[in-house]
């Protein structure tokens, strides 16, 4: 079969689907592969280094025709007439934006948005958000410690001591667990919370502090416990005292980073305009969610502002900063996911019956999975 990998034409966009390694791998299952001249060069991957793997350079319309097309983004407007009617589409294609997806079914593209895993332990190698959050979590301190004008760590030098910075993470998911882990190993005080009691251990355990809000009632308490290894959400009355008890934190806070995002809908609001004015001089704010609409409404996606005194940073694509990792993590991501969709005789099919085939199956023959499944 004939899989092609093009470049990626969006604004700030530096990683590429494939690498060297997985090439090579596709290459020994006997598909022919074809790279866009380029394609791997802000991620530290030559076409040299292609070719020795043993892929073809071609131009944009060699890498987009082809059976199979490996992408990171969803097709520009431009790229969308080079892939052919049939052809079948991997990427991170942003489910939520319907707009998008109805383009490829009118183009007739088989399309697979890998965003839509399904959270299971089956699904955890091909989890293309998880790897990306781990990589945007690391990059927010390293930003968070670039933008800060102070040391991280404590120091004792012979003019005096210098302080730890005090770090706050607000969510503590993949990118705030490798938040906490990044400024833990700078040196830094960590203070973390989450609307989850239950991902306390995890913080405790990469050397945080957990913001700890009592239970007051029995509702509250059983809520916290959760179902099923999951917790519940939390009655308003836990959140209210959650958000007075972060508020404080936020106020003596150094760097803040915000992770929180919620899948198809807006960014919820962690850092109010009124905290970011509690703030000392000079802290530092990095919100991962600015793409979304940000943590916090004073953060302006794509910028990196000062407002009263605050550094806020809203860089949307921190994953493609890091682009030769991110690369080398989304490339096996996919590796991983095309075993599902290429059979034992090197074909690709559609098994419906598998349920992260089902869940990142977004359109196909000419429809919109989600039509196509009523």
């Amino acid at each position: 079969m004939l899989i092609g990998v093009p470049a990626e034409t969006m604004a700030g966009e530096t990683r590429v689907a494939a690498t060297p390694e997985t090439v090579k791998k596709l290459r020994a299952q006997g598909h022919v592969l074809r790279v866009q001249s380029g394609a791997g060069v802000a991620a530290s991957v030559p076409d040299a280094l292609f070719e020795a793997a043993g892929a073809e350079i071609v131009d944009a319309a060699g890498a987009l025709g082809a059976d199979l097309v490996l992408k990171v983004r969803i097709p520009s407007e431009d790229e969308l007439p080079l892939v052919r009617k049939g052809a079948t589409l991997v990427g991170m294609l942003d489910p939520f934006q319907p707009a998008g997806l109805q383009r490829l079914a009118d183009a007739g593209i088989t399309a697979y948005a890998l965003e839509a895993a399904p959270r299971t332990t089956r699904a955890q190698s091909m989890d293309v958000l998880s790897s990306q959050a781990n990589i945007a979590g690391y990059k927010a301190v390293m930003i968070a410690a670039n933008q800060y004008q102070r040391f991280f760590p404590m120091l004792m030098t012979a003019a005096g001591t210098v302080k730890a910075a005090r770090v706050v993470v607000l969510g503590v998911g993949v990118a705030g667990l490798q938040a906490i882990a990044t400024a833990k190993r700078l040196g830094a005080v960590i203070e973390a919370s989450d609307v989850r009691p239950s991902v306390r251990e995890q913080v405790e355990s990469l050397g945080a502090k957990f913001i700890d809000v009592p239970y007051e009632t029995a509702e509250e308490k059983e809520a916290a416990e959760g179902v099923g290894g999951y917790a519940r959400p939390m009655p308003q009355s836990w959140l209210d005292r959650q958000k007075a008890e972060v508020a404080k934190r936020v106020a003596q806070a150094d760097v803040v980073i915000t992770t929180a995002l919620i899948p198809g809908r807006p960014a919820p609001v962690l850092v109010t305009a009124e905290m970011v004015q509690a703030m000392k001089p000079g802290a530092v704010i990095v919100d991962l969610a600015a793409e979304r609409g940000g943590n916090c409404p004073l953060t302006q996606a794509g910028m990196t502002v000062v407002t009263h005194g605050v550094t806020i940073v809203g860089l949307t694509n921190l994953a493609a900063l890091v682009a030769a990792d991110a690369s080398a993590l989304y490339a096996r991501n996919v590796l991983d996911f095309l075993k599902l969709i290429i059979n034992k005789d090197g074909a690709l099919h559609v098994d419906m019956e598998d349920d992260i085939v089902a869940a990142c199956l977004m359109a196909h023959e000419g429809q919109l999975a989600a039509q196509r499944r009523k």
